[in-house]
């Protein structure tokens, strides 16, 4: 137990991960915007095909969407996503 080192997050895990902070930055907004849209669609009880369907995106697609592949979509794409599943997103900025 003595060999253990603890190193606290920064809260970003792209940042602790070595990115660059302003790319780090808007890959945490993906993987955010991709996790609530997931969940999203879990609550509503929608099957990929539906999904699909609802969202104007193939099935392959949702699938990657629900796998988590935060490199397969922008965050642009992201937020046209959400906004089809029915959630409605707002940006702060703070210094």
């Amino acid at each position: 137990m003595k060999d253990i080192t603890i190193t606290e997050g920064s809260g970003n895990v792209f940042l602790d991960l070595g990115f660059e902070p302003a790319e780090a930055e808007v890959m945490k907004l993906r993987a955010e915007v991709m996790i609530r849209t997931a969940q999203q669609l879990k609550e509503r009880g929608w099957t990929q095909a539906e999904a699909a369907r609802h969202l104007g995106i193939t099935q392959p697609r949702v699938s990657r969407l629900l796998k988590g592949k935060v490199e397969d979509f922008s965050l642009d794409m992201l937020l046209t996503l959400a906004a089809r599943a029915g959630l409605h997103a707002e940006l702060r900025m703070s210094v």
